[in-house]
């Protein structure tokens, strides 16, 4: 059952003090799905918690997949996967779609796949396209959910040139090959998040990649726990937040630092920014650290798109930072923007302007003029995004009373979230 929703105001003050924030929900996706693969279980630990990620559970579960626990952790057992009773309902998660269209389509299972209002606007057909090419029948509503996936009667192609550079497409292929048993070599990424061939690679898989292409040979040897890293998506609304709170000093432990996902901390260590790693060390097969921020003052710079791909969750809090930097700050490559859970361009713009921030939108790109936001009581339509809604609240830490029409979205990944955010922010 969805959660109720309420309309909330956030409020200024700084952050001080030490918080965890809860499991990779982009990992947590991939554990899971792992874990179905496997003919032994699999214990997951520090499991997301979020509605995405149960949407992924559920479904494996309804594909027959065996799942025991329930909470941070679980077990998983696969083997061979069947058609389910009904529709697999992803719910709000586009991960959940794209990646289990390539499991199945590697299973040879027949499934049709829905989902809410908000995903059903998503688009579809560039991972159905890529599919298509390895042998899987699929059929699309003009290029959204619902769809029909009829198996993959015969493989076909199994290299590959990434259309769109986006991890979801790509695990989507490696998962086809995998639960297919057959080798993929993917060309064309561009550096894209790469937890999947981290996982796969932990679990003894034989697979090698350098950024720009991908081959997997073999599929796991391993039957080894996973540890979750704690997600650095939600790390991201405290260290942007701390930064901006004059007064704050802030300590986010144990959060996964991949480098195709810190495009944040990049940018923000640019724009002047005292934000310090302390206690790196690997889990999983994925750099952690404990994140030590302080509040400073910021500037504006130019951030290309090679940043923003490896920010793309977070270009609402580069907006926020941009915000309150001195000079102007231009961001490129936020076209997927306009595709996630809402128009997220739209979005930023309705929040700068809450907040008196003149903003100029290009097709792929963004000017945020810097000066000295005021929240002053505004209200913020959050087109249930889970995103903009906690960004509200951290650009509320620097700015003054924010609110926003809805909390419900906040269940999405982070349903922790505003009593971590109560524990640390002082008035």
């Amino acid at each position: 059952m969805p959660p109720l929703a309420s309309a909330r105001t956030f409020t200024p003050g700084p952050l001080r003090g030490a918080l965890d924030v809860p499991g990779d929900k982009s990992i947590s996706h991939r554990a899971l799905i792992l874990g179905a693969f496997a003919d032994a279980l699999i214990e997951i630990r520090n499991l997301n918690p979020g509605r995405d990620v149960r949407a992924t559970l559920e479904a494996l579960i309804a594909l027959g997949a065996s799942v025991e626990g329930n909470g941070s952790t679980v077990r998983v057992r696969g083997g061979r996967l069947r058609e389910p009773m009904g529709a697999i309902d992803c719910m709000n998660s586009g991960s959940t779609a794209r990646m289990l269209l390539g499991v199945c389509a590697g299973a040879d299972v027949r499934a049709r796949f829905d989902g809410d209002a908000s995903l059903r606007r998503r688009p579809m057909e560039p991972v159905a396209a890529q599919l298509r090419a390895f042998g899987a029948k699929i059929e699309t509503t003009d290029g959204t959910l619902p769809l029909l996936i009829d198996g993959t009667p015969q493989i076909e192609t199994r290299r590959f040139i990434l259309i769109t550079p986006s991890a979801q497409i790509k695990s989507a292929l490696l998962l086809a090959g995998l639960f297919a048993r057959v080798p993929v070599t993917i060309l064309g990424d561009k550096r894209s998040r790469d937890h999947t061939e981290r996982l796969l690679r932990y679990l003894g898989a034989e697979i090698a990649w350098d950024g720009m292409r991908v081959e997997l040979l073999a599929g796991p040897t391993r039957r080894d726990p996973i540890d979750v890293a704690g997600d650095f998506s939600a790390a991201g609304f405290f260290i942007t937040a701390a930064t901006i709170a004059p007064g704050s000093a802030c300590e986010i432990r144990g959060v996964g630092v991949n480098p195709t996902r810190t495009g944040l901390l990049d940018a923000l260590l640019q724009m002047g920014a005292d934000i310090e790693l302390r206690n790196a060390r690997e889990v999983a097969g994925e750099p952690v650290a404990d994140i030590v921020v302080r509040h400073a003052p910021l500037r504006g710079v130019t951030l290309g798109p090679d940043v923003a791909l490896r920010a793309i969750d977070e270009i609402p809090l580069l907006a926020v930072a941009a915000a309150f930097a001195a000079g102007e700050t231009k961001i490129t490559g936020v076209r997927e923007l306009r595709s996630k859970e809402s128009d997220r361009v739209a979005a930023i713009e309705r929040l700068m302007a809450a907040v008196g921030i003149e903003v100029e939108a290009a097709p792929n790109g963004l000017t945020i003029r810097g000066g000295t936001p005021r929240g002053e009581g505004a209200s913020v339509d959050t087109h249930d995004d889970h995103r903009i809604a906690m960004a509200t609240a951290v650009l509320a830490a620097g700015a003054g009373p924010l609110a926003i029409d809805s909390d419900a979205s906040i269940d999405v990944s982070f349903p922790a979230f505003l009593d971590t955010l109560r524990s640390v922010q002082h008035a």
